[in-house]
């Protein structure tokens, strides 16, 4: 997975993290927790406010 891949990251955290709340969540823990997820190969640094963003709303999205 890449950074653009915003719904299969939703869809990861959505499995790797069922008992958080999204909305609730900070953009360094979102980081550190895609970095975290099996499958993710992209460059730490090519991420930014709006790529985590992103993919805050699909994984609010993928959530309900």
């Amino acid at each position: 997975m890449k950074w653009t891949d915003t719904l299969d990251i939703a869809i990861a955290l959505v499995e790797a993290h069922p008992e958080v709340d999204p909305t609730q969540v900070r953009f360094t823990d979102l980081h550190r927790w895609v970095l975290a997820l099996e499958g993710f190969s992209d460059d730490p640094n090519k991420s930014g406010e709006k790529i985590l963003e992103a993919i805050q709303m699909a994984w609010i999205d993928e959530a309900d």
